[in-house]
């Protein structure tokens, strides 16, 4: 039950959102122990959302669903990796338009905490930063090393022409004459959770100067846990700290790095992301709730991260690197206050309940929800095997070596992000394959078109049979046969030491018999729209059979009446094709693992040993009538996949 606690004072900040505050000049300020907006007392309750997991046309919906709930403040990070996929070659359109969002967030009363990084973690690839920056082999990310700096600089000369004219203080500036009415942005985070990593003393300060030559006037925060706070601090720039259980004394424990200074907690963890292979956490409601009430009795102001969390649509799941490897899920619903498809929890109620109580003043309705379709089996009719479509969509890149991915010469010198790479050279018999675990991260090894299982960081080596049984002999007739590596990038680390050693693909030589294999053939399979779209039209589409070995390619449609609605897919056996008897056996196969696109959008992946079972389909990316959708699976196909009206993130864990 919620802890019932009596707060001193109450807050009443009708007249103290963006568009009400026109033609305002100092913005928001530290004095003492307090926030001021405006000159006004002012305490920050904030909700993170990231416009890169939600669907643009959902964006306003969670905003509204903020406002609701009693926060008056939206905190985003800024992924840096999205905005510049090649190097030189800038998005902010679509989903990533952040001008946008953050106009729509001072439209729908709220102001802004901006979190541009360049490094934001997020359990995104690589924290956000490029992957084409690792081309470098001397490259020391987050560092004043020069050739990551001279990156961030020329990022930054982008990204700041879109930001500073929506900082909330009108303080003329003059590389942006434009700036004279005031935006959404109170705060502007320098890097995030430094503290953790904390490689180079002059890092911050190069930072924070990066932020200010460009036109940032509002006010600096740093963020780190308890542990790495003494070491993320930059003089300027107020320290908040993150967490999720309250300790005795955390909050105090700011005073020791920085005195009579307001109080925030930058993250406060509502629940926590999934791994493959892992439970689906939880966070208790009660517990959440009791700590936000102890947490703002104390003075303090807080963000709830996550607020809505969103999904990792495509490859951009990032990755966990301590005792081992584990990749994190495409779900990133984070057990938040909303779910990932944008629904109330009882976490939402439990909180606008508290937040009604400390403002003092009716709270805005919650908006309906939109209402989740169940469109039921869906087809998997037609299918191509990877080897056929390698031939007439990919040109291979030969090398002497193995090449590891961002290294490729590919999109314009700027190398391959994420997918997958299929390494093909020639043996003579077979033997003891050694990868000295140079495999990042999961390759499936054939020769020829026949599996021989998987590399990965547990399993090193493999046997390749000599030739002796008869289907063997088939394959050596003239000689010699192709050893095939399809190695999948399964998401960077994205938070700790090892950032600089998150190269893909290949990374070093794969031996068999001791002799390090050479003369490559390399087929690049980042499964890009182009990519895609080729595929469309590609000959050689058949009829599934009733049973498949991939990696091979599926498609079918999905045939929608009325308005589309969101709706999540549910991969899964079917047994229809196959005797009674063979039922029971059928079940352990089906779909096993790879990634499902709907009309073009990468979904992102599925796998079975879970927790996730089910993928968010958002309704805006369908169509009234026929929608195509292609499954890449890796090994064992099924027939049909499941469209259902409520999710499935898998068994579930209480977080400790």
């Amino acid at each position: 039950m919620l802890i019932c606690l009596c707060f001193s004072s109450r807050f009443n900040w009708s007249e103290l959102i963006p568009l009400r505050l026109w033609g305002r000049t100092l913005g928001l300020q530290t004095e003492h122990s307090q926030f001021l907006l405006e000159g006004m007392p002012f305490r920050i309750f904030g909700g993170s959302m990231h416009y890169f997991r939600v669907p643009r046309e959902y964006w306003e919906d969670r905003m509204l669903k903020m406002k609701a709930c009693g926060l008056n403040t939206l905190t985003t990070y800024v992924p840096w990796n999205l905005h510049e996929q090649e190097r030189g070659k800038f998005d902010f359109s679509r989903n990533l338009d952040l001008e946008a969002f953050l106009s729509l967030a001072a439209k729908n009363g709220l102001w802004v905490i901006l979190r541009p990084g360049p490094y934001i973690c997020s359990e995104w690839d690589l924290g956000g930063l490029p992957s084409w920056l690792l081309q470098d082999p001397e490259m020391q990310l987050r560092t004043t090393y020069k050739g990551f700096t001279e990156a961030v600089d020329a990022y930054f000369d982008h990204l700041m022409p879109i930001v500073v004219p929506l900082q909330a203080s009108t303080i003329h500036y003059p590389l942006c004459p434009q700036y004279k009415k005031g935006g959404p942005i109170i705060a502007v985070q320098v890097e995030n959770e430094y503290g953790s990593y904390a490689k180079d003393p002059n890092y911050m300060t190069y930072v924070k100067m990066a932020l200010l030559n460009r036109g940032i006037v509002e006010l600096l925060m740093t963020s780190d846990n308890k542990n790495g706070l003494s070491f993320g601090l930059v003089e300027g720039a107020l320290a908040t700290v993150n967490f999720q259980k309250l300790e005795p004394g955390l909050l105090k424990y700011l005073d020791t790095v920085q005195r009579d200074q307001p109080k925030m907690v930058m993250e406060y963890w509502t629940g926590w992301f999934d791994n493959w292979g892992g439970p689906h956490y939880v966070f208790d409601a009660d517990e959440m709730v009791n700590t936000v009430a102890s947490i703002l009795k104390l003075g303090a102001s807080i963000n709830l991260y996550m607020f809505h969390g969103g999904t990792n649509f495509g490859f951009m799941n990032g990755a966990l690197e301590a005792d081992e490897y584990k990749s994190d899920v495409t779900s990133y619903d984070y057990d938040a206050v909303l779910t990932e498809a944008g629904d109330y929890t009882s976490k939402f109620f439990k909180l606008r309940q508290l937040f009604s109580m400390i403002i003092g003043q009716p709270l805005p309705l919650p908006p309906m929800i939109e209402s989740k379709a169940s469109y039921g089996a869906i087809l998997l009719h037609q299918y191509i095997s990877l080897w056929d479509v390698l031939p007439a969509l990919v040109q291979p890149i030969k090398s002497e070596f193995p090449v590891n991915m961002e290294n490729l010469h590919l999109n314009d010198s700027s190398g391959q992000s994420y997918g997958y790479v299929l390494y093909e050279t020639v043996i003579f018999g077979g033997g003891h394959l050694h990868s000295r675990d140079h495999v990042r991260d999961r390759a499936q090894v054939f020769v020829n078109t026949m599996y021989v299982g998987e590399l990965d960081y547990n399993t090193v080596e493999l046997s390749l049979p000599e030739g002796q049984a008869s289907n063997w002999r088939l394959l050596t007739a003239i000689g010699f046969r192709q050893l095939r590596l399809l190695v999948e990038n399964c998401g960077r680390v994205n938070y700790g030491l090892a950032l600089n050693e998150q190269r893909k693909g290949l990374i070093g030589d794969v031996f068999l018999n001791k002799t390090p294999l050479r003369n490559f053939k390399i087929y690049s399979l980042e499964m890009k729209p182009g990519f895609m779209k080729s595929l469309q039209h590609t000959a050689g589409w058949s009829a599934v059979p009733d049973y498949f070995v991939g990696p091979a390619f599926f498609r079918g449609r999905l045939w929608i009446e009325h308005q589309p609605q969101d709706t999540f897919l549910k991969l899964q056996a079917s047994p229809i094709f196959l005797s009674f008897f063979l039922i029971e056996i059928f079940k352990k196969l089906g779909w096993e693992k790879g990634v499902v696109f709907v009309n073009g959008q990468n979904l992102g992946r599925y796998w079975k040993i879970g927790p996730q079972e089910t993928l968010y389909l958002p309704g805006p990316w369908l169509w009234k009538g026929s929608n195509e959708i292609v499954i890449f699976e890796e090994r064992t196909a099924g027939r049909i996949i499941q469209s259902v009206d409520i999710p499935y993130l898998g068994r579930t864990q209480y977080v400790d």
